[in-house]
């Protein structure tokens, strides 16, 4: 019996040894594991932080952009009021002018039609002088 006794303790000794083995590698390939899985978080916590830079970074370039062109738009629509105005301006004056030279010849016409309705009436001469003094001192105004 103790030759079995022996013979079990030897095959329970190997058994415990072999099982205590792999437990250790078990332990060991957890660790690695582990290791490895640490080793993957802090690179993508820093590629976080690098995206979260570029990302502020092109927050702060959109919202420069923005301001560029909110200002060019203004300016633009500023400098186009301004020669739309000057346009406008420009037309009101020459449509004036050719307003007033259309009143000028239509009075001039009226008074010669006047005066020569009146001197086929035989008007005396002070008379023609007075019509005519009254005419050009309405075309002056």
């Amino acid at each position: 019996m103790v030759v079995f006794f022996y013979l079990l303790s030897g095959a329970l000794s190997e058994s415990l040894s072999e099982r205590q083995q792999k437990i250790i590698g078990a332990i060991q390939e957890s660790e690695e594991r582990l290791q490895e899985a640490t080793t993957r978080l802090t690179e993508s916590e820093t590629q976080l932080a690098q995206a979260q830079m570029v990302i502020e970074s092109i927050g702060k370039d959109a919202e420069v952009t923005a301001k560029q062109v909110k200002s060019t738009i203004l300016n633009d629509g500023k400098t186009e009021i301004e020669r739309l105005t000057a346009a406008a301006k420009s037309q009101i004056g020459t449509i004036e002018a050719r307003v007033r030279k259309q009143i000028s010849e239509y009075v001039v016409a009226l008074a010669l039609k006047r005066i020569t309705m009146q001197l086929e009436g035989k008007l005396t001469s002070s008379l023609q002088q007075q019509i005519i003094d009254r005419n050009i001192s309405k075309l002056a105004e």
